[in-house]
C-alpha cells in the first residue's frame, strides 16, 4: 500500500501508474488514444484500466467497471482529458459523475475538438474537483504520435534502420547484423504500431513474415503494407500465405490481373497508388491511403533505399537507429550513403539512447 503526506509526490506517483497502464495497448486502439486510468481511495489503488483493443471501451470506463468497491469520494487519475461527447459509447465524464467520484486528475487536454477543454467545465458544474497538468511533459511526449496524426492527413511514421559499426546496412552472407536483443526490441516496436510498411524487395530477400514473435504479444501483430510498384512479390511468400491471419495490403501501380486475382484469393487487399515524378510510388499518397484504411501509427521497416526516400521527403517522425558493436569490413553490403551520413551528423538524439548489451539504439525525433 502506498501512502504519502506529500500530495504533489502522491499525485505524480499515481499518474505515473496511469501512464504505465496507457502503454499496454499503445498502437492497438485505432483512431483513439491509448489512455491509462487509476482509481484510489485513502491513497490506495483500488482499480485500474486502459483503453481496450480497437479503442473501446475507454480506460475510465474499464477502471470504473473493474472496481469491486464503491467509488464514492474516490480519486481518479487519467493520462488524458476524459471524453465528454456522445459517440459509439456514452461519455466518460458522465460515468465519473454518476459514480460520485470526488476528484479527477488528468495530465493533458485531448486534442479531439469534441472533448477539448470541456471536461473541467462539466466537473465544475457537477461539483467534482478536477486538476490538470501532472507529469504533463512526460505524457505529452507519450501522446506525440496521437497529437501529430490528429493534425495531419497522414499517419505518424517511425522508421527503423540497422547499421554496423562501420556504417553498413547489410551483411553479404548473413541475415542479421545486430544482436538478438536489438531484434527483440524490433518485435516490441512492431507490437506498439498498427501497421508495418516495407518494400517487396525487402520481403522477397528475407521471405519476411513481419509479425510480432514475442510470447504473449502475438495478437498485437500489426497490419502489413507492402510497396510493390510492379507486383514482383511471390504469391508463395510467407507473408502472402499469412494474409488471412494478419491483415495484408499491397500498394502497386503496374497492373497484373492474374497475379492480383491470386493475391485476393489469399486474402490480400490491393490498391493502385499513383507514381511520383521519378516513376516510383508516391509515398505521401501511399501514407494518405494508409490513414484512410484506419492506420495511425506506421512502423517503416525496410532497406536503406526506401528508408532514405521517406527521410528525404520529410515523412518520418521518429527514426530508430540500431547500431551494432561489430564492423563488417569486406563482408559489409549497402553502406549508408552521403545523404544519410550527413543526416546523422546534423541530428541530435532525444528521448532515448539505449544499450542493448553491445548494440546501441538511438531515437531521433525528426518532426
Amino acid at each position: 500500500m502506498f501512502r504519502s503526506t506529500n500530495n504533489t509526490q502522491n499525485n505524480s506517483y499515481f499518474m505515473n501508474l496511469a501512464l504505465q497502464q496507457a502503454k499496454i495497448n499503445l498502437g492497438n486502439t485505432r483512431e483513439n488514444p491509448s489512455v491509462g486510468c487509476i482509481i484510489t481511495k485513502n491513497n490506495t489503488v483500488i482499480s485500474c484500466g486502459f483503453t481496450s483493443l480497437n479503442g473501446r471501451p475507454h480506460a475510465e470506463h474499464n477502471a470504473i467497471h473493474n472496481s469491486r468497491e464503491s467509488l464514492k469520494n474516490c480519486n481518479l487519475y487519467t493520462t488524458l482529458e476524459p471524453c465528454s461527447h456522445y459517440g459509439k459509447t456514452n461519455p466518460c465524464t458522465g460515468l465519473i459523475v454518476k459514480n460520485k467520484i470526488k476528484r479527477v486528475f488528468f495530465s493533458i487536454k485531448d486534442d479531439d475538438l469534441r472533448s477539448y477543454k470541456k471536461a473541467s467545465t462539466i466537473f465544475k458544474n457537477k461539483k467534482v474537483f478536477s486538476y490538470e497538468g501532472i507529469l504533463s511533459n512526460v505524457i505529452k511526449n507519450f501522446y506525440r504520435s496521437y497529437i501529430i496524426q490528429k493534425k495531419n492527413n497522414i499517419p505518424f511514421v517511425t522508421a527503423k534502420l540497422a547499421i554496423s559499426k562501420d556504417n553498413y546496412t547489410a551483411h553479404k552472407n548473413k541475415k542479421w547484423i545486430t544482436n538478438k536483443y536489438s531484434r527483440g526490441r524490433v518485435h516490441l516496436l512492431r507490437s506498439c504500431h498498427d501497421c508495418i510498411i516495407s518494400s517487396s524487395e525487402t520481403v522477397t530477400k528475407d521471405n519476411s513474415r513481419l509479425n510480432c514473435r514475442i510470447y504473449g504479444l502475438e495478437k498485437t501483430t500489426p497490419g502489413r503494407i507492402i510497396l510493390d510498384r510492379k507486383l514482383k512479390i511471390s504469391t508463395s511468400s510467407q507473408l502472402i500465405k499469412d494474409a488471412k491471419k494478419y491483415r495484408t495490403i499491397i500498394f502497386y501501380n503496374e497492373t497484373k490481373p492474374h497475379k492480383l486475382k491470386i493475391m485476393r484469393k489469399h486474402g490480400v487487399s490491393t490498391y493502385k497508388i499513383p507514381l511520383n515524378g521519378e516513376g516510383y510510388l508516391d509515398l505521401k499518397k501511399a501514407l494518405e491511403k494508409a490513414k484512410k484504411l484506419k492506420f495511425y501509427r506506421i512502423f517503416l521497416e525496410s532497406g536503406i533505399k526506401l528508408t532514405s526516400s521517406f527521410l528525404k521527403e520529410n515523412l518520418v517522425n521518429d527514426l530508430k537507429l540500431f547500431i551494432s558493436n561489430k564492423k563488417l569490413g569486406t563482408k559489409g553490403h549497402r553502406a549508408t550513403n552521403g545523404y544519410l551520413n550527413n543526416f546523422f551528423k546534423k541530428k541530435s538524439y532525444t528521448n532515448e539512447k539505449v544499450n542493448l548489451l553491445g548494440d546501441r539504439l538511438i531515437t531521433y525525433k525528426l518532426k
